[in-house]
């Protein structure tokens, strides 16, 4: 069991999806008791990303040739990575948006050859610093760092969430102060408090 957390963890830093403290509370189901997602909008973004996963990967030039993360929050999906021509973009964003549960596709995916494993890792690290501020914010009332969904990707760090305009300034401005960020991309959902 000790050996599953730890390839797990190593996996969540390795491949930048996740804080490693967000990381565990995820599979912990820890962050399913703070999410402002109902429990069924968190089931779909999830076999939306799982699925995207499938069938990108059934591409042999998608999966031999670029690089790709998909990540879906309520519904929304962004699409970090890179591609070395403008067709496998398109092609890798018009597969994600026939699937099923898609709303709306962020496309941030760069003309570019794959990054390295060292600019892959230097982002999680980015990633992880960031959650770790996130969670240390004390002065807003009802904030919880799980609620801000955290991707970096060649220090581009972009923030996800269904927040409050107020949770969503500070977060974007703790993302900012992190030395190596070189910019923030808000992908929030705003909320009314009630």
């Amino acid at each position: 069991m000790k050996q599953l957390i730890t390839l797990i963890i190593l996996s969540s830093v390795l491949t930048g999806c996740s804080a490693l403290m967000t990381g565990f509370a995820e599979i912990t189901g820890l962050s399913f008791l703070h999410d402002r997602r109902t429990s069924a909008m968190q089931l779909k973004d999830e076999r939306i990303e799982i699925n995207a996963g499938i069938e990108l990967n059934s591409f042999d030039d998608i999966r031999n040739k670029c690089h790709f993360n998909v990540t879906a929050y309520n519904g929304i999906v962004l699409i970090t990575g890179e591609a070395p021509t403008e067709t496998l973009r398109q092609k890798i964003v018009s597969i994600v948006r026939t699937i099923k549960g898609v709303k709306l596709v962020h496309n941030e995916i760069k003309i570019a050859e794959p990054s390295s494993f060292s600019s892959r890792s230097y982002d999680a690290l980015l990633t992880t610093k960031i959650k770790t501020s996130l969670s240390n914010i004390k002065n807003l009332p009802g904030f919880d760092s799980t609620r801000v969904k955290v991707i970096t990707e060649r220090g581009i760090v972009y923030l996800l969430g269904l927040v409050h305009k107020q949770e969503a300034n500070i977060a974007t401005e703790v993302a900012r102060r992190e030395i190596g960020v070189k910019q923030v991309v808000k992908i929030f959902e705003f909320i009314e408090y009630q």
